[in-house]
């Protein structure tokens, strides 16, 4: 996202995080977010149609209404507003900027790693533990992807921090050690 799409959508998570605190629901609000991301990722009909100017902002709350049906209705209330004031377009952005936002408060680092194959819990709690050891934070929240082309091994990146133990990386290392210089 463009700068500016993260100046306009910081007010909205930072409002959503006041209300979520102010009313002692920060844990529900938390998840919504969390769910709503979710589906946004992984639905890129919904993308399209929430940032569709031209559909009216009453379908647009019917169709929201129904994904929030199960939300608290703080978090309800709150895409009402965004489809209000014309924001759903920035709706994967705020909930990004809110999901960070309530790391901050809580002292936890997202450490994003990336494996050639899906991490059992075992390793997946390895990696949160090496994490706690080198990050100074109380907690770590883990970000999985796969990508084949890694060969075996992993690469995390915990803020601008990338640890490369992929076979690839490790490969590409090799291979310009080998290089002759020129």
């Amino acid at each position: 996202m463009s700068t500016m799409t993260s100046e306009i959508a910081a007010p909205y998570a930072a409002a959503l995080l006041s209300v979520a605190e102010a009313q002692n629901k920060l844990d529900p609000i938390t998840e919504n977010v969390r769910d709503l991301r979710a589906l946004l990722q992984d639905s890129e009909d919904l993308r399209a149609f929430l940032g569709n100017p031209l559909l009216k902002a009453d379908v647009k709350k019917g169709v929201l209404g129904r994904i929030s049906e199960d939300f608290d209705p703080y978090t309800r209330n709150f895409l009402m507003l965004l489809v209000d004031k014309g924001r759903t377009l920035m709706l994967g952005e705020i909930c990004d900027q809110f999901r960070a936002l309530v790391r901050e408060r809580n002292g936890t680092v997202l450490a994003e790693v990336t494996s050639a194959v899906e991490l059992s819990d075992e390793q997946k709690e390895a990696i949160r533990q090496k994490v706690l050891s080198f990050a100074d934070a109380q907690q770590v929240e883990l970000e999985t992807s796969t990508d084949p082309e890694l060969i075996g091994g992993v690469i995390i990146k915990v803020g601008s921090q990338v640890i490369d133990a992929s076979l690839r990386g490790q490969l590409r290392r090799i291979g310009l050690k080998l290089s002759p210089m020129t």
